[in-house]
C-alpha cells in the first residue's frame, strides 16, 4: 500500500544507493555530475519500492547507460549489505525484492532489435555488416578444411554414405561462405573482386572443380551435371573470379531445376574469346522476377517467387565480377529453361612456356 512505512529491507535497499550514489566516481563517464548519479539511483529505489508495494505500479525511469549501471550497483551493494545483517533475513521477503529489482533492470535494457536497427542505419552500419560477414566466413573456413580432410580420407576410410554426406556438408558450408564473401565485397565496391594480375589456367580443371562441388547436391536430387570445355583449354586470366561466377549460377540453377540436367559449357568465339555458359533444364524464370533479377537485396513477395538467393547477392556479385573481367553477364529463359552467358577474351597460353598465344 502507497504511503505505508519502510520495511528495513527497503531502508537497507535506500542505503544501498545511497552507498552507490557517494562513490558516484565510477559511474562518471554516463554522467554530467555527482547529483545527477544520486538522483537517477534515489529514483530506481523509488521505483523499486512502488513495485514492491503494487505490481501495477508504473516504472518511471528512463533507460539509459546510467541508468541501467546503477541498477546493477544497487543490486550488489544492496545483497552485500543483507548478508552482512544478522539474523538472516526471511528468504521468501529477500528475494520478492530481489525479483522486484530484476523487474526494474529488465523494464529498462534497451529495445536491441531497435537498437540493432538504429545502427545498422547509421553511419557505421556497413562496418557492423562487413564484422558479422567476417565472424561467419572464419568458422566455415574450418568446416570446409575439416570436410575436405574427411572426404579424402585423410583421418581414416569413410564409406560412400559417408563420402556423399561431407559432399552435402562441404556444398552447404560453400554456399554459406560464398554469402559472407559477398557481403565483404559488396561493401568494398568492388574493387577486390578479381585479382590484380591475370594468371595462367585451365578452363577444364575449373570446370571440373565446379561440378565436383556440386555433384552431391546434383546427386540428392537426381540431376545430371554436364560440362563442355574448348578444345585448348589453356588460358590468361582471373580463375578465382571465374570459378566463384560458375558455381554461384550452377548452384542457382540446381536449386531451380528438379528433373533434367545443368550444363557447364565453355565454346570458343575466336580471336582468344570464350563463351561461358550455364544452362539448366527448371522451370524458368517469370517475367515478373526479370526487372529486379541483378538487384541486390531485394525482396521476395512469395515463397514461390523466383530469387537466386533471400537476398539476391548471389547474381548481383556474379553480375559485378564478369563485368570487372570486362564482360558482360546475360540471361535467356523460358517456360523449360534458363541459360546464363558471357563472353571473356582468355588469351591462349602457348605451348612453349614463357609465351601467349
Amino acid at each position: 500500500m502507497v504511503g505505508a512505512p519502510e520495511t528495513e529491507l527497503e531502508r537497507l535497499l535506500s542505503h544501498a544507493a545511497a552507498t552507490v550514489g557517494a562513490g558516484w566516481d565510477v559511474v562518471r563517464e554516463d554522467a554530467a555530475s555527482g547529483d545527477e548519479v544520486r538522483a537517477q539511483a534515489l529514483r530506481l529505489v523509488q521505483a523499486v519500492s512502488a513495485r514492491i508495494r503494487s505490481a501495477r505500479a508504473p516504472i518511471a525511469v528512463q533507460s539509459t547507460p546510467l541508468t541501467r549501471r546503477l541498477i546493477g550497483s544497487i543490486r550488489r551493494e544492496f545483497i552485500r549489505l543483507v548478508g552482512a545483517q544478522a539474523p538472516a533475513w526471511d528468504s521468501s521477503e529477500l528475494l520478492a525484492v530481489l525479483a522486484t529489482i530484476e523487474e526494474v533492470a529488465e523494464a529498462i535494457e534497451p529495445a536491441w532489435d531497435q537498437r540493432f536497427t538504429d545502427r545498422l542505419s547509421g553511419p557505421d552500419g556497413l562496418e557492423l555488416v562487413v564484422e558479422v560477414a567476417h565472424d561467419l566466413r572464419s568458422p566455415l573456413t574450418s568446416i570446409l578444411f575439416l570436410a575436405e580432410t574427411l572426404q579424402r580420407g585423410r583421418s581414416g576410410p569413410v564409406t560412400p554414405l559417408q563420402q556423399r554426406q561431407l559432399g552435402l556438408v562441404y556444398s552447404a558450408a560453400f554456399a554459406l561462405s560464398s554469402v559472407a564473401s559477398d557481403i565483404i565485397e559488396l561493401a568494398r565496391g568492388g574493387d577486390r573482386l578479381v585479382d590484380l594480375e591475370p594468371l595462367p589456367f585451365s578452363v577444364a580443371d575449373i570446370l571440373e572443380s565446379v561440378r565436383d562441388i556440386v555433384q552431391p547436391i546434383a546427386e540428392e536430387k537426381g540431376l545430371e551435371v554436364r560440362i563442355e570445355a574448348p578444345q585448348r583449354t589453356s588460358r590468361i586470366g582471373h580463375p578465382v573470379a571465374l570459378s566463384r561466377v560458375l558455381l554461384n549460377l550452377t548452384t542457382n540453377a540446381l536449386k531451380f531445376t528438379d528433373e533434367g540436367y545443368v550444363e557447364l559449357r565453355a565454346k570458343d568465339v575466336g580471336s582468344g574469346g570464350l563463351e561461358f555458359s550455364v544452362r539448366d533444364t527448371g522451370r524458368g524464370i517469370p517475367p515478373s522476377a526479370m526487372a529486379m533479377l541483378f538487384e541486390p537485396f531485394r525482396r521476395r513477395q512469395q515463397n514461390r517467387d523466383y530469387a537466386f538467393s533471400g537476398s539476391g547477392l548471389g547474381l548481383s556479385i556474379c553480375r559485378k565480377l564478369v563485368e570487372t573481367m570486362e564482360g558482360e553477364l546475360q540471361v535467356e529463359t523460358g517456360s523449360t529453361g534458363t541459360r546464363f552467358f558471357f563472353v571473356l577474351g582468355l588469351p591462349e597460353v602457348d605451348d612453349e612456356p614463357g609465351r601467349i598465344g
